[in-house]
Protein backbone atom coordinates (compact mmCIF):
# COMPACT_ATOMS: atom_id res chain seq x y z
CA UNK A 1 0.00 0.00 0.00
CA UNK A 2 1.41 3.32 -1.26
CA UNK A 3 0.56 6.17 1.70
CA UNK A 4 0.55 10.05 0.61
CA UNK A 5 1.41 12.83 3.19
CA UNK A 6 0.83 16.28 3.25
CA UNK A 7 2.61 18.63 5.47
CA UNK A 8 1.61 22.23 6.29
CA UNK A 9 3.91 24.72 8.75
CA UNK A 10 1.88 27.06 11.15
CA UNK A 11 4.93 29.46 10.73
CA UNK A 12 4.88 29.76 6.75
CA UNK A 13 1.61 30.37 5.17
CA UNK A 14 2.43 29.79 1.44
CA UNK A 15 4.55 25.87 2.31
CA UNK A 16 3.23 22.43 1.33
CA UNK A 17 5.07 19.20 0.75
CA UNK A 18 3.38 15.93 -0.34
CA UNK A 19 5.45 12.83 0.39
CA UNK A 20 3.97 9.13 -1.16
CA UNK A 21 6.09 6.30 0.73
CA UNK A 22 5.47 2.49 1.22
CA UNK A 23 3.27 1.47 3.89
CA UNK A 24 5.82 -0.84 4.95
CA UNK A 25 9.01 1.98 5.13
CA UNK A 26 9.48 2.99 8.58
CA UNK A 27 8.98 6.18 10.21
CA UNK A 28 12.81 6.62 9.99
CA UNK A 29 12.33 6.35 5.78
CA UNK A 30 9.56 8.74 6.12
CA UNK A 31 11.74 11.00 8.68
CA UNK A 32 14.05 11.30 5.81
CA UNK A 33 12.23 11.68 3.02
CA UNK A 34 10.86 14.88 4.74
CA UNK A 35 14.37 16.48 5.41
CA UNK A 36 15.82 15.81 1.81
CA UNK A 37 12.23 17.43 0.61
CA UNK A 38 13.06 20.47 3.00
CA UNK A 39 16.92 20.40 3.05
CA UNK A 40 17.04 19.94 6.61
CA UNK A 41 20.25 18.50 8.15
CA UNK A 42 19.28 15.08 9.76
CA UNK A 43 21.54 15.16 12.08
CA UNK A 44 19.47 16.62 14.27
CA UNK A 45 17.17 14.80 17.01
CA UNK A 46 13.45 14.89 16.08
CA UNK A 47 9.78 12.86 16.72
CA UNK A 48 6.91 12.30 15.23
CA UNK A 49 3.58 12.07 17.50
CA UNK A 50 0.43 10.67 16.74
CA UNK A 51 -2.34 12.82 17.27
CA UNK A 52 -5.66 13.01 17.66
CA UNK A 53 -8.72 15.12 15.37
CA UNK A 54 -7.90 17.97 17.30
CA UNK A 55 -3.78 17.75 16.82
CA UNK A 56 -2.90 16.93 20.54
CA UNK A 57 0.13 14.69 21.11
CA UNK A 58 -0.13 11.26 21.33
CA UNK A 59 2.07 8.38 21.31
CA UNK A 60 5.67 9.42 20.28
CA UNK A 61 7.97 7.49 17.63
CA UNK A 62 11.43 8.75 18.54
CA UNK A 63 14.26 8.98 16.60
CA UNK A 64 16.51 7.77 19.71
CA UNK A 65 15.83 6.24 23.21
CA UNK A 66 16.56 8.74 25.52
CA UNK A 67 16.61 6.18 28.36
CA UNK A 68 13.74 8.51 30.41
CA UNK A 69 12.54 6.00 33.58
CA UNK A 70 8.61 5.57 32.00
CA UNK A 71 5.72 3.21 31.49
CA UNK A 72 5.05 4.08 28.15
CA UNK A 73 6.88 1.88 25.43
CA UNK A 74 9.41 3.68 23.33
CA UNK A 75 8.94 3.51 19.37
CA UNK A 76 12.19 4.15 17.72
CA UNK A 77 11.62 5.30 13.82
CA UNK A 78 14.51 2.70 12.95
CA UNK A 79 12.42 0.03 13.85
CA UNK A 80 8.92 0.59 13.27
CA UNK A 81 7.16 0.40 9.92
CA UNK A 82 4.19 2.83 9.67
CA UNK A 83 1.75 0.22 8.79
CA UNK A 84 2.27 -0.35 12.95
CA UNK A 85 0.22 2.88 13.36
CA UNK A 86 -1.30 4.06 10.74
CA UNK A 87 -3.88 3.09 8.12
CA UNK A 88 -6.94 5.46 7.34
CA UNK A 89 -7.20 8.37 5.44
CA UNK A 90 -7.16 11.67 7.63
CA UNK A 91 -4.79 10.51 10.40
CA UNK A 92 -2.99 12.87 12.01
CA UNK A 93 0.85 13.97 12.68
CA UNK A 94 2.82 16.21 14.19
CA UNK A 95 6.93 15.67 12.70
CA UNK A 96 8.86 18.14 15.69
CA UNK A 97 12.38 18.79 13.30
CA UNK A 98 13.64 21.46 16.39
CA UNK A 99 13.20 20.26 19.86
CA UNK A 100 14.64 23.30 21.70
CA UNK A 101 11.76 25.81 19.96
CA UNK A 102 8.93 22.07 19.65
CA UNK A 103 8.66 23.58 15.79
CA UNK A 104 7.33 20.98 13.73
CA UNK A 105 5.80 20.11 10.66
CA UNK A 106 1.44 18.98 11.04
CA UNK A 107 1.28 16.26 8.99
CA UNK A 108 -1.61 14.34 7.63
CA UNK A 109 -2.34 10.99 5.50
CA UNK A 110 -4.08 12.03 2.40
CA UNK A 111 -4.14 9.77 0.82
CA UNK A 112 -4.03 5.46 0.74
CA UNK A 113 -3.31 3.25 -2.34
CA UNK A 114 -4.11 -0.34 -1.73
CA UNK A 115 -2.56 -3.32 -4.00
CA UNK A 116 0.42 -0.76 -5.14
CA UNK A 117 3.76 -0.62 -3.45
CA UNK A 118 7.13 2.11 -4.29
CA UNK A 119 10.49 1.47 -3.52
CA UNK A 120 11.85 4.95 -2.68
CA UNK A 121 9.67 7.58 -1.59
CA UNK A 122 9.02 11.03 -3.94
CA UNK A 123 7.71 13.93 -2.81
CA UNK A 124 5.33 14.79 -5.36
CA UNK A 125 4.39 18.30 -4.30
CA UNK A 126 6.60 20.85 -3.26
CA UNK A 127 5.15 24.58 -2.57
CA UNK A 128 6.59 27.27 -0.97
CA UNK A 129 9.98 27.50 1.03
CA UNK A 130 10.12 25.86 4.53
CA UNK A 131 10.62 27.29 7.57
CA UNK A 132 14.07 27.60 8.46
CA UNK A 133 15.56 24.24 10.45
CA UNK A 134 16.86 26.51 13.24
CA UNK A 135 16.04 29.90 14.85
CA UNK A 136 17.79 32.65 16.41
CA UNK A 137 16.69 31.99 19.66
CA UNK A 138 16.63 36.10 20.42
CA UNK A 139 14.33 36.64 17.83
CA UNK A 140 12.21 33.59 18.92
CA UNK A 141 11.66 35.11 22.24
CA UNK A 142 10.98 38.46 20.71
CA UNK A 143 8.06 36.73 18.92
CA UNK A 144 6.67 35.05 21.54
CA UNK A 145 6.47 38.22 23.66
CA UNK A 146 4.87 39.79 20.83
CA UNK A 147 2.11 37.50 20.74
CA UNK A 148 1.71 37.60 24.23
CA UNK A 149 1.45 41.05 23.98
CA UNK A 150 -1.50 40.90 21.29
CA UNK A 151 -3.05 38.02 23.05
CA UNK A 152 -3.40 41.08 26.31
CA UNK A 153 -4.47 43.52 23.90
CA UNK A 154 -6.94 41.50 22.86
CA UNK A 155 -8.59 40.51 26.37
CA UNK A 156 -8.10 43.21 28.88
CA UNK A 157 -9.09 40.94 31.47
CA UNK A 158 -5.60 38.94 31.30
CA UNK A 159 -3.40 41.23 32.84
CA UNK A 160 -0.33 40.49 35.61
CA UNK A 161 -3.31 40.16 38.28
CA UNK A 162 -5.24 37.16 36.30
CA UNK A 163 -2.01 34.89 36.96
CA UNK A 164 -1.58 35.84 40.40
CA UNK A 165 0.47 37.98 43.02
CA UNK A 166 4.45 37.67 42.00
CA UNK A 167 4.46 37.77 46.40
CA UNK A 168 4.55 34.72 48.54
CA UNK A 169 2.69 34.97 51.75
CA UNK A 170 3.11 31.95 53.95
CA UNK A 171 -0.11 32.75 56.29
CA UNK A 172 -2.14 32.38 53.17
CA UNK A 173 -1.36 28.55 52.74
CA UNK A 174 -3.33 25.83 54.67
CA UNK A 175 -1.51 22.74 55.02
CA UNK A 176 -4.46 21.78 57.30
CA UNK A 177 -5.22 19.45 54.40
CA UNK A 178 -2.35 17.45 54.27
CA UNK A 179 -1.21 14.29 56.14
CA UNK A 180 2.60 14.93 57.48
CA UNK A 181 5.03 12.61 55.48
CA UNK A 182 8.11 11.88 56.72
CA UNK A 183 10.10 10.59 53.54
CA UNK A 184 12.92 9.22 55.65
CA UNK A 185 10.88 6.12 56.73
Amino acid sequence: MIFTFRLVSDEVDNFKREISIDSDATFLDLRNAICDSVNYDKGQMNSFFLCDDNWEKGKEITLEDMGADSADDVYLMEETPLSDFLDDEGQRLIFVFDYLTDRCFFMELKKTQPGRSLKDPVCSLAFGNPPAQFVNLDEFEARIDEKAEKTAAADPDLDESFYGSDEYNDDEFDASGFDEVNPYE
